[in-house]
């Protein structure tokens, strides 16, 4: 690992994968009530939330895909995980998928 190297972050089923750049035509998306919100979890109601709203950039493309852009360190927050700190950088947020090969399934990793 080179000392500046960005890795992807990963907190509960959210994954941040560090990006060179965005792609053309993203939207930005105006934080809620409780923040930006990356994912919502959907027994708890609980939430993937990043603390400095003014730090950082949540964007969205026509497919709905989110991407984040961290102006400076920020904090991922969820209330059945342990903190993450994301350094500053450009994000693509996905979500955490496991495959099995004996039932030849993907599938979405759900909090």
């Amino acid at each position: 690992m080179k000392k500046d190297e960005i890795l992807p972050l990963q907190q509960g089923d959210v994954l941040l994968e560090p990006v060179a750049s965005f792609p053309e035509g993203l939207k930005r998306v105006e934080p809620g009530a409780r923040g930006h919100v990356l994912a919502e979890g959907e027994a708890t109601g609980h939430a993937h939330t990043l603390e400095a709203t003014g730090g950082c950039e949540v964007l969205e493309d026509a497919a709905h895909q989110l991407w984040l852009w961290a102006k400076r360190h920020v904090v991922l927050r969820h209330e059945e995980h342990g903190h993450v700190a994301v350094r500053p950088g450009r994000y693509r947020v996905g979500t955490v998928r496991t495959v099995d090969p004996f039932q030849e399934t993907i599938r979405s990793v759900r909090d």
